[in-house]
């Protein structure tokens, strides 16, 4: 059986949210192995949201990504177009947003866990994702408005990307103790 953990983000937990993306996972026979409120650190998110070159050279990328798609220059609202120091403002932003409130951590199981919990969060932008997504349906945040407000993009729910980052995040939000082992009702 696959892991992946998902946060419902503070727009998700303030907006009541958290039932109904509970609710989606465990309809797709995806089991909760650990459940937790928490604030977040600075600190915390910081060793989430990795800070190396590559991971913010990524981030900066899509960033002009972004000001192209719009017609816009990120040199004249944001004061660079350097990749890297984009990345870094879109690193901060994005801790300041999580860190704005308590997050509720989650940890599934079951089959396909990562490819399902993506396909039912749809795509990172809102924008972009279609209806009967957590995204699609619960909100419409964009990167050109979080952009230009320099802000973290609210968009309900991070999801591990791949295998090994949810691993890394399975061992970041959960102690051992926090995490169960037991057959749900329509498991064989």
């Amino acid at each position: 059986m696959e892991r992946t953990v998902v946060l419902v983000k503070p727009d998700g937990v303030k907006r009541g949210l958290v039932g109904e993306v509970l609710q989606r996972f465990e309809r797709m026979s995806l089991k909760i192995v650990a459940l937790k409120m928490m604030w977040a650190s600075q600190n915390h998110l910081g060793e989430h949201y990795k800070n190396n070159n590559q991971y913010l050279k990524t981030l900066g990328e899509k960033t002009l990504a972004t000001y192209k798609e719009y017609g816009k220059d990120a040199g004249e609202d944001l004061g660079t177009k350097d990749p890297l120091e984009l990345g870094k403002m879109v690193r901060k932003w994005t801790i300041d947003y999580v860190g704005s409130g308590p997050v509720v951590a989650i940890l599934l199981e079951g089959r396909h866990a990562m490819e399902n919990v993506k396909s039912i969060t749809g795509p990172t932008m809102p924008v972009k994702a279609p209806p009967g997504t957590i995204r699609g349906d619960l909100a419409t945040d964009s990167a050109a408005y979080a952009n230009a407000e320099k802000r973290g993009v609210e968009n309900i729910v991070h999801v591990s990307g791949n295998k090994e980052e949810a691993k890394f995040e399975e061992k970041l939000w959960f102690h051992e103790n926090e995490i169960y082992s037991y057959k749900r009702g329509d498991e064989v």
